[in-house]
C-alpha cells in the first residue's frame, strides 16, 4: 500500500561534485539548499546581497555586477537609524554610509567572480508580488520598513518575469557559456500577500520559468521544490511555527531529493566524511583537558588532515 504520491526525479547530465564552483540567488529558501552546501563544504557562493524574493531584484543584481555598475551615495539612504539601499536585502544595511556602500560593492565584485567561473547556478523565486517605489518608478528588493504609501503593489506578470530570466539568461552568457541553470520555486509561503494571491503569484513565476526552459532547452532545468512541499509533504507538521517557512525535516527532506538529482554520487562518501567532522566539531566535551577528549581532537584533526590533503580549499574550525 503506497500512502504518498511521489514527483517522480530524474538524475542531473551535468552533476554537482567537489570541483564545481556554485553561485545560489533568490529568496530565503536558496539560503536553506546553501545552507547545506556550506555545512558539506562545496565550493559556493549564496545571496551576497542577502535574500533577494523576485526576479527583477536578482536581474538587477546580476547586471550591475557585470557592468561594474558600484555604489554611490546618491543609491543610498538614511533611515530607522540605519543607512539602507532598496536594492538588497537589510542584512547589508550599516550604521555608517561608508560600511554600507563598502557591503553593497563587496557584493557586486563577489557577484561578478562567481558568476565568471560558476558551473551552476541556482535560481529560487520567491514571488511574483514587486513593490515600485513611486518617486524612481523602480521596483525594490527591499522596501526596509519605508512606509507603504510611496510604494505600488504590482503583481508581475508571466511575460514580464520570462522577459527578466531571458535577459538574466543572455547577460550571464556574456561572461560564462557553460554553467547549468537551475530553477526552482520557494516553498515559503507568502501568505501576507493573501492565500488566492500566493497562490496566483506561484503560479506566475512557474509558468515564466517554464517557458524558458521550452524555449532554451538542454542547460536549463527546474527542480521541483515548490511541488515537493506541496504534495509529497502536504502536511502543516512539516511547517515550522510561523506556518509560513518549511521545518527542518521539510529542508532536510527536499535537500535529500535535490541531492539525488544533482549531487553526484562519486562524493557521496565525502559527503558523509565531512558530516562525521562536523559532527565532532560541534561536539562540546563535559572535560575538555580529559586524556578521552584529546584522543576524541586528534582523530578529528586526522581526519581533517586527511580531507584537506584531497580538497584544499576546505576550511574547519577546530
Amino acid at each position: 500500500m503506497k500512502l504518498q504520491t511521489e514527483i517522480p526525479l530524474t538524475k542531473a547530465k551535468h552533476q554537482i561534485d567537489y570541483n564545481s564552483q556554485l553561485l545560489l540567488l533568490g529568496s530565503c529558501f536558496v539560503e536553506n539548499i546553501g545552507d547545506r552546501f556550506t555545512y558539506f563544504k562545496f565550493q559556493s557562493v549564496q545571496n551576497p546581497f542577502g535574500i533577494l524574493f523576485h526576479p527583477l531584484a536578482i536581474e538587477n543584481l546580476i547586471f550591475r555586477a557585470l557592468s561594474d555598475a558600484y555604489y554611490t551615495e546618491d543609491d543610498i539612504f538614511y533611515l530607522n537609524e540605519k543607512w539602507q539601499c532598496f536594492d538588497a536585502h537589510s542584512d547589508l544595511s550599516a550604521n555608517t554610509k561608508e560600511a554600507l556602500l563598502a557591503n553593497l560593492n563587496k557584493g557586486l565584485k563577489v557577484t561578478q567572480e562567481q558568476l565568471k567561473q560558476a558551473s551552476h547556478l541556482i535560481i529560487t523565486l520567491g514571488t511574483a508580488w514587486g513593490y515600485k517605489n513611486l518617486s524612481t518608478e523602480n521596483v525594490v528588493a527591499n522596501c526596509h520598513k519605508v512606509p507603504q504609501k510611496e510604494f505600488s503593489k504590482d503583481l508581475l506578470s508571466v511575460g514580464v518575469i520570462q522577459e527578466s530570466l531571458e535577459r538574466i539568461i543572455a547577460r550571464i552568457r556574456t561572461v560564462n557559456s557553460t554553467v547549468q541553470f537551475i530553477f526552482t520555486v520557494s516553498p515559503v509561503r507568502h501568505i501576507k500577500d493573501g492565500f488566492i494571491e500566493n497562490q496566483q503569484s506561484k503560479a506566475h513565476l512557474i509558468t515564466a520559468i517554464h517557458q524558458v526552459i521550452k524555449r532554451r532547452g538542454e542547460g536549463y532545468s527546474y527542480f521541483p521544490s515548490y511541488e515537493l512541499m506541496m504534495d509529497e509533504l502536504r502536511d502543516y507538521r512539516f511547517y515550522a511555527e510561523d506556518m509560513v517557512h518549511p521545518n527542518n525535516l521539510a529542508i532536510t527532506y527536499i535537500w535529500e531529493k535535490f541531492k539525488a538529482v544533482w549531487v553526484s554520487e562519486t562524493v557521496f562518501g565525502i559527503i558523509n566524511g565531512i558530516d562525521i567532522i562536523q559532527r565532532g566539531l560541534s561536539h562540546r566535551a563535559f572535560n575538555p583537558k580529559s586524556e578521552q577528549h584529546q584522543k576524541f581532537l586528534k582523530a578529528l584533526e586526522s581526519k581533517i588532515t586527511s580531507v584537506q590533503k584531497e580538497y584544499p580549499f576546505m576550511k574547519f574550525n577546530l
